[in-house]
Order: structure tokens, then C-alpha cells, then sequence
């Protein structure tokens, strides 16, 4: 019986695959239900209807009913919705020229010619008006933000730029602080955004181009890169990937992030995402394309390079030296946080000859009356941490900083007087708790990376940790973003790549762009640009 459910289940699936490609939809057309073939009608009365029927009897959907011009005077109305425009444009830059312009006497001849053409060239004080006769359009700017102007015996609409909301200030970003760079990150609007992005790169061949993602959101989606320097077929294919998004909503980078990327069965990311201009802007001088979403301050950038996690805009912005020994820190914090438990489970399980005598008496005595093996306590450990790391990150910031501190000391050293745990335990998950933090980008992936180890090491002991080291390394080698290698400079190798890895040679000695990135992957400078001591010669 179960089969045949299945079976069912299945053609009935099949079934609607076909009926989708004898019927495919039009791609984010986004057209308003019910209006995809209508145009506006001479009758003001008809097309107030039409829009009624569309948006409802919404409380903030304002229609200003009114009349302009000299005798006989011409009805129209201003459509527009509460709090997604700019009153004050609205009130000084449409209806005062409209209502008491001197300019409109004598107008009614050249509007029954020329319709609204005469209205956009002589009485509007907006900065964008566009001419329409689809409804469909129409709602969809009024839903934006824009205002819709409709007049009597008239089958076209203005469509006036009147975007007003109220905006999020420029803050100094939360996830990526600096000691040293620029204080300033993204907004959740994407007008600020590309102007943002315009202001740092003052480059006549930057490009920003849009798109429109989600049926019921409608949310606008800018491509953003430099035609000199990003290869074509990079671009092209992320406009291709963009646009076979179907679906009803993007509220967030995230769900970009998961139609586009190259492989979504991987715990690793293949797109980065930063909230910082400078950073977005130093990534496409490289070569790379930004992608901005309205509605979140995060920005992905494509293609993403594993090392990316391991590099800070404030490496750029401090000398190299210093810059090089955090960077090998990182790398450091990151091995440590991956392995640690699970090196701690192999060496008390399996390889305790490892150990200097001192040690491991010490290390037996302390886990002592201990009921669980050394696998199941790193295990319930990495856990309990995890939990508390989610409690931390999801309560007001006040009591999550408190939640995090307190409970990891009462329930540590309840654990160790219980004798659930051993105190040498307990060091260990404090150290890969800490070395954790160093990464933030791979904190996702490392966490998974940890158990699995830790498992490992639990049952096979050095040989399981050395398989499954093996096994991340052979998958990484085996991703792509948009095509171009994610280990890259490492795998392929690319010694000139090498100079932005583990350490972070002075700028004057970084003469081109990372290999493959950019188009033609020129010079980036002038060669012989190393400072040097000014000759005494006079």
C-alpha cells in the first residue's frame, strides 16, 4: 500500500512538471494578478476602478482627488501609499504647481494634444517622471513608492519618483569592527548602498545594473562591478543565475545566497558577504562582482576564495608585519578549533604513549569517577557550548552576554564537582570556544568539521582524524565559486597568488590582481614603487 502511495505520489509530481513546461511563466515579470494585458482607459472613473480592485480598500493607500487647469478644468488624482513617500515633495513638487501655477492657464489645448508630455515639460518639479499605460507597471511603482498621476479623457499615467521612507543611519558595522579603517557599513536601503559604492569607487566604468526578485516582494537586486577589470563571462553568468530565481520572496541576502551559489550541499560557503564599502570596494578592484540587496546591510561578493575567511579589511590598514603574524594566528585558531577536542579524544583513547608520564597521571586522575568516555564527553561538551553560543547570540544583548559568561562557569564547574566531565576537558572546549571566535566567517562549517572529527577520533583514533582531514581537504579541492577554484592560490598552485595567503606582503610588492580574477589581470600599480631613504647627493 505504502508502494503505491509512493508511486503515486511520484506520477502526480511528474505530472505537474509537464503542465509546467507546456505553460512556463515569465520569469520575475512580477505583473500584478489580473491587469497582465490591460491598458488604461480614457476614463478617469474606469481606471480609479481598475486600481481599487488591485490594491483594495488599504487604509494607507492615499488617492488626492483634485482639478487643474483653466476652464473647463481637468480631473485627476495623485495615488500614492502613507509612508513610502516624501510628503513634502509630494505637496511642493506636484500638487502646488499643479493647483495654483500661473503657467497652467492656456494648458488645456496643448494637454488634449500632447497629454501628460506637457504636464513633464512645463509644471512638474520632480527629478524622474515616466510615461505609462499599463496598469500592471503602474501598481508596481506605486507599491515601490513612486506616485501615480491619472487625468480625465487621458489613457496615460506619470509615474513621479517620490521614494521617501524613513532609513536606518550609517552605523559603524556590528559584525566586522576595526580598530583602524573606516567606520562606516551598509544600510538596509540600496539607494544608500550604490551610493555608498559610488563614493568609493569614482570610476566611470562602474556598472550597476538591476533586477527585480520575488513575485509578492518585489525586491530590488543591483549587480555591481567594474567593466574594465571583471571578466565578461563572470558577469553574464550571475545575470543568468539571477534571473531563473522564481520565486514569491527575497527578504534577505541569504536567500540570493542559496539560489545562486555553486554548491548547495556543502557545509563551506562559496559566497562572501560583508557589511563593510571598503571591503566590498577593495574585492572589486580585484576583479570580483558585488551583489546588493535592498531591505539588508549585507552584501555578497562573488567568487569567494577559501582564504577570504582569514583575511580583514584591517590587515590593509596596518603595517604588514603585524598584519602577517595575526593573519598566521588566524590559520593557528582556526586548525585549533576544528581539531582540538578531537586531538584531546585520540591521545586519552588511543595513543595515551604520546603523553609524558607527568601529564597523563595527571590527566587519569582527573578523569577519575568519570562515567563516559572521553568521545562522549568531548561530544556533550561541543554541545552544550553550541547551546550556549545560540542563547547568547538570540537574547538582548545585556542578558545574552550574561547568559554566556554565567553559564559556561556555573555549568562547567558544576560538571567537573559532579565528576560528569574531567577539568582537562573543560580546558580544551574553553580553547576551541575561544580559537572559534577568531573566524567568524567559518564558524558555520567548523562546527560541523568539530563533530565529525571528534567523532572519528573517538573510533579510529589518529588514523580517523587523519580520514577525515583528508576528506575535507579532497572536498575542498573540489569546490567552485562561479566557476574559479575555492582554494586558489593554494590548489591550483600560484606562487604570485602567495603573497596574500598566510602572510601579507607591503603594498608596493603586490604589482597585479589575483591570477584569473580580472579581465586582462594587468598591473594594479606602477612598478618600483618601494619607498627608500632620499640621497644626500645635492
Amino acid at each position: 500500500m505504502l508502494m503505491f502511495r509512493f508511486f503515486f505520489r511520484k506520477l502526480n509530481y511528474l505530472t505537474g512538471l509537464l503542465k509546467t513546461k507546456k505553460h512556463p511563466k515569465h520569469e520575475n515579470s512580477g505583473k500584478t494578478e489580473g491587469t497582465d494585458d490591460l491598458k488604461f482607459h480614457r476614463s478617469l472613473n474606469r481606471n480609479l476602478a481598475l486600481i481599487k480592485s488591485t490594491l483594495g480598500e488599504s487604509s494607507d493607500l492615499i488617492l488626492r482627488e483634485f482639478s487643474f487647469g483653466s476652464e473647463p478644468r481637468i480631473n485627476a488624482v495623485l495615488i500614492f501609499i502613507d509612508g513610502l513617500v516624501d510628503k513634502t515633495l509630494i505637496n511642493e513638487s506636484i500638487l502646488q504647481p499643479l493647483l495654483y501655477d500661473t503657467r497652467l492657464v492656456g494648458v488645456d489645448k496643448e494637454f488634449s494634444i500632447s497629454g501628460m508630455k506637457a504636464i513633464t515639460r512645463r509644471m512638474l518639479a520632480a527629478g524622474e517622471v515616466e510615461l505609462t499605460d499599463k496598469p500592471d507597471e503602474a501598481i508596481a511603482h506605486i507599491l515601490a513608492g513612486d506616485s501615480l498621476l491619472m487625468a480625465d479623457t487621458n489613457s496615460q499615467a506619470l509615474i513621479i519618483n517620490s521614494r521617501g521612507w524613513k532609513t536606518r543611519s550609517i552605523e559603524d558595522p556590528e559584525t566586522e569592527s576595526v580598530v583602524r579603517g573606516p567606520r562606516e557599513g551598509f544600510t538596509e536601503t540600496l539607494l544608500t548602498n550604490t551610493a555608498m559604492m559610488r563614493r568609493k569607487l569614482k570610476e566611470p566604468g562602474l556598472r550597476i545594473e538591476s533586477f527585480i526578485i520575488g513575485k509578492r516582494t518585489r525586491t530590488d537586486v543591483a549587480l555591481v562591478y567594474l567593466q574594465e577589470i571583471v571578466k565578461p563571462g563572470l558577469v553574464e553568468e550571475i545575470r543568468q543565475r539571477l534571473r531563473r530565481i522564481d520565486t514569491d520572496a527575497i527578504l534577505e541576502s541569504g536567500y540570493i545566497e542559496e539560489y545562486i551559489e555553486d554548491h548547495p550541499f556543502s557545509p563551506f560557503a562559496t559566497i562572501a558577504n560583508s557589511e563593510k564599502p571598503d571591503a566590498v570596494a577593495a574585492k572589486i578592484l580585484e576583479g570580483r562582482a558585488a551583489i546588493l540587496i535592498d531591505g539588508t546591510p549585507f552584501v555578497l561578493t562573488v567568487p569567494m576564495l577559501f582564504i577570504e575567511s582569514f583575511q580583514s579589511a584591517e590587515d590593509y590598514y596596518s603595517r604588514p608585519y603585524y598584519a602577517s603574524l595575526v593573519r598566521i594566528l588566524r590559520f593557528l585558531s582556526f586548525f585549533i578549533s576544528i581539531m582540538a577536542p578531537a586531538v584531546y579524544v585520540a591521545l586519552t583513547t588511543f595513543h595515551q604513549e604520546l603523553l609524558p608520564t607527568p601529564l597523563l597521571i595527571t590527566m587519569a586522575a582527573a578523569h577519575e569517577g568519570v562515567p563516559f568516555p572521553s568521545v562522549v564527553e568531548a561530544t556533550g561538551m561541543i554541545i552544550i557550548f553550541e547551546i550556549l553560543r545560540e542563547a547568547g547570540i538570540r537574547l538582548p544583548r545585556p542578558v545574552g552576554q550574561a547568559i554566556s559568561i554565567v553559564g559556561a562557569l556555573v555549568i562547567g564547574e558544576a560538571a567537573v564537582s559532579a565528576g560528569l566531565v574531567g577539568a582537562p576537558m573543560v580546558i580544551v572546549v574553553a580553547l576551541m570556544a575561544i580559537s572559534s571566535f577568531v573566524i567568524p566567517a567559518q564558524i558555520d562549517a567548523g562546527t560541523i568539521m568539530r563533530l565529525v572529527l571528534t567523532v572519528l577520533a573517538g573510533f579510529l583514533g589518529a588514523l580517523g582524524i587523519s580520514i577525515g582531514l583528508l576528506f575535507f581537504l579532497i572536498h575542498l579541492c573540489s569546490l567552485s565559486s562561479f566557476g574559479y577554484p575555492y582554494l586558489s592560490p593554494l590548489a591550483p598552485f600560484s606562487p604570485s597568488g602567495l603573497k596574500d595567503v598566510f602572510v601579507r606582503v607591503p603594498f608596493w610588492a603586490m604589482l597585479k590582481r589575483p591570477y584569473g580574477l580580472s579581465r586582462y589581470n594587468g598591473l594594479r600599480q606602477k612598478p618600483g614603487l618601494m619607498p627608500s631613504k632620499p640621497s644626500n647627493k645635492k
